[in-house]
């Protein structure tokens, strides 16, 4: 129908747009709110595919590390003194290690490492739109966008992890926050397990996908492609 086809095109520009704009977002808050409504584009794009439990186990699997990764992002800015411009923050690994971790994990998984818990969403995603009748600009749009959250949050690794402290003033700092430590060791470890726990009690039999090797394989390549050129931009004095 004719709302269906909408929901298909504003779904993808809103995925596509979204995490173009995260890339040249240096607020904390607007970065992570950006890099959601990516990832809600994409759950809606499906959707509008008619892949109904694919949809809800991505979002199911995406609010797990979004969850943790949010709890990561208010204990560093209220670490900071407030301050949510990511250029002003680095060596978080070393006053913080814990939560680094923890927002470290988060962001691969959102980024779809391997046999993390967006690994096995966006993957199935992409194998089924693979698998489904799509012209050509759509397909690349799919894989593009899912190399887009690599490219975005290893530039955001680089600023808080592995550059140095730029924030003029240093009495904000102080040690791991036990209380929410708590919460985060949860969320990690559901972000860790979440994928493959989800994928055996949502769906009652396993897709079956019949794929060449070389698109078997394209989600590696597109999230290595993403990162290399997320390295080069974090090398880039912007």
């Amino acid at each position: 129908t004719d709302f269906i086809l909408l929901l298909f095109f504003i779904s993808g520009l809103t995925m596509f747009m979204a995490g173009i704009s995260a890339n040249y977002e240096y607020d904390l808050k607007k970065f992570f709110a950006l890099s959601t409504l990516s990832q809600l584009g994409l759950m809606m794009r499906i959707l509008s595919m008619g892949f109904y439990d694919l949809a809800f186990f991505s979002l199911l699997t995406h609010a797990m590390f979004k969850a943790l990764l949010s709890l990561c992002a208010g204990m560093i800015i209220h670490m900071m003194n407030d301050n949510q411009n990511k250029r002003y923050m680095g060596g978080m690994s070393l006053y913080i290690p814990l939560t680094s971790l923890c927002m470290n994990f988060s962001n691969f998984a959102l980024c779809g490492i391997p046999f993390l818990a967006g690994f096995y969403s966006s993957h199935l995603i992409l194998e089924m739109v693979s698998m489904s009748n799509l012209n050509m600009m759509i397909f690349y749009l799919y894989y593009f966008s899912t190399g887009l959250p690599m490219f975005y949050t290893i530039p955001l690794l680089m600023y808080l992890m592995v550059n140095e402290f730029n924030l003029m003033s240093t009495y904000c700092k102080y040690d791991e926050d036990y209380v929410m430590l708590k919460s985060m060791m949860m969320l990690l470890l559901m972000s860790l397990n979440s994928g493959s726990l989800l994928s055996w009690l949502i769906f009652n039999y396993p897709y079956m996908i019949y794929l060449p090797i070389n698109l078997k394989l394209m989600v590696i390549y597109v999230s290595l492609m993403g990162m290399l050129f997320g390295l080069l931009m974090s090398m880039m004095n912007l």
